[in-house]
């Protein structure tokens, strides 16, 4: 497939820091591939899609998020029911001053012609990241604003991918990663299971090799901690709490806190909400 290339000068504003827009993708495929001389980061609002690279494809659906370097051949294209997409583009000076200043974001900006990076949001993640393209949108084009953007983004990443072995799978990194979302949270393990795309067989192999788990393990002890954050930082009943998590059985629930904390959920609430003013 040929290739075309992009220059940010033809699409940015002479000064801008950024350019962000909104597409409906188009459900042809792409004719030719295209490069770029600048950064860019996307994410799907709903719908589905498909990202072209040179040597694969790769299905992007609802949530997720994906970091594009310079110079890497690829192309998108629309699956189904229309596909709404937010761009923002980036021109590689801004972000090499970002990374002098923090070279701990370098792994969601790869080197040019390197692989994107593909990441998937939650339900929530994803309104805070609508949310805030909302605010850029509205914005002057300057680095400042890019920046109040990016390092919030960078930094909710980083605190979602701060535990994962070296060598992790993508898609094993994308489920991990939508297991912190109380909706999948609440499917358990099946839940979790579906956020692979990969059979139950394959997931529990993948698992037990990088996590030293089992899903059903993984997703109760996620369970549990966000129980504990519920049970520190809100009033919610312990019934209200375990049904957020999809655990209807009380006796189960409190079996895995104890086994995880070696303290009963009502005493952890105690010790850990001593001093807190609960809104009245």
């Amino acid at each position: 497939m040929t290739q075309l290339h992009l220059r940010h000068k033809n699409i940015l504003d002479h000064g801008a820091a950024f350019h962000l827009s909104r597409a409906v993708l188009d459900r042809a495929r792409p004719k030719v591939l295209h490069t770029q001389d600048y950064h860019e980061l996307f994410w799907l609002v709903n719908g589905k899609a498909r990202l072209y690279l040179e040597d694969q494809k790769q299905t992007l659906v609802e949530g997720d998020l994906v970091f594009m370097p310079c110079g890497t051949p690829h192309g998108l294209q629309g699956v189904g029911e229309a596909c709404h997409i937010v761009n923002v583009i980036v021109p590689a000076g801004e972000v090499d001053a970002l990374l002098a200043r923090y070279p701990q974001a370098n792994r969601y900006f790869p080197p040019s012609g390197h692989a994107p990076v593909h990441l998937h949001r939650g339900i929530r993640a994803l309104s805070r990241l609508s949310s805030a393209a909302i605010t850029l949108e509205s914005a002057p084009r300057t680095t400042l604003h890019l920046e109040a953007f990016l390092l919030p983004l960078i930094a909710e990443l980083s605190g979602d991918t701060r535990d994962m072995p070296e060598g992790i799978p993508a898609w094993l990194r994308t489920a991990v990663i939508a297991a912190e979302d109380p909706a999948t949270l609440q499917g358990g393990a099946a839940g979790f299971v579906a956020a692979t795309g990969k059979s139950h067989a394959h997931v529990s192999r993948s698992m037990q090799k990088h996590f030293a788990m089992t899903p059903s393990d993984y997703i109760n002890a996620r369970r549990m901690a966000h129980a504990a954050r519920l049970l520190a930082g809100t009033p919610d009943t312990l019934p209200e709490i375990a049904e957020a998590l999809g655990l209807s059985n009380m006796s189960h629930f409190h079996r895995l806190f104890r086994a995880q904390f070696d303290i009963t959920p009502r005493r952890y609430r105690e010790k850990n909400q001593k001093g807190v003013i609960q809104p009245v």
